[in-house]
């Protein structure tokens, strides 16, 4: 198996582990870096029905976005450019995150999980949805080197050295806002 086909199943496995685990709703999306400039990304589809014949798609760091992908994954082009050490991006909108982050809240650090993110994630204080370059570049220089930014009413965004390790930090700030 190749690297960008290990990559293509990794990010399957990962959109169906968000999907099922109630972290996303209709769409969100999960990325792994290939190279320095490239990126495969979950197709535009509620991530808990990403089927092994789904295909992730390739996405540059710095060309235009392919039509087939959504807005927003130019979030995770900003990442990749700013932070060299990502390896793996998870966009979420978990239930209790949501409705802290709508009340304009990022969950403290209060337990274990939550030292994850200490003292707290940075926020992203727009509600809108992040679907142009300018705020893109933004969100990602506002996350800085957090693990995670929370989106006013939006979810968020968590990064990691894999991909599995964003998909746990996932896991994590969604308990981290059910503490909260």
């Amino acid at each position: 198996m190749s690297v960008s086909e290990q990559a293509a199943q990794l990010v399957r496995i990962a959109s169906r582990a968000i999907g099922n685990a109630g972290l996303a709703h209709a769409y969100g999306h999960c990325s792994a870096r290939l190279d320095a400039r490239h990126f495969l990304v979950s197709p535009a589809k509620p991530l808990g029905m990403v089927s092994q014949a789904d295909e992730p798609v390739p996405v540059s760091t710095e060309d235009p976005l392919p039509p087939d992908v959504l807005g927003e994954v130019r979030i995770h082009q900003q990442i990749y450019q700013l932070r060299p050490d990502v390896r793996g991006i998870v966009r979420f909108q978990s239930p209790k995150l949501m409705s802290l982050s709508a009340l304009g809240r990022s969950p403290s650090a209060r337990h274990g999980f939550g030292s994850y993110f200490a003292p707290e994630p940075p926020f992203w204080d727009d509600p809108r949805l992040v679907r142009d370059d300018e705020r893109a570049a933004a969100v990602a220089e506002r996350l800085q080197s957090a693990r995670a930014i929370v989106l006013r009413g939006n979810g968020a965004v968590t990064v990691g050295r894999s991909l599995q390790e964003a998909c746990v930090l996932a896991w994590y700030l969604e308990d981290s806002a059910r503490v909260e």
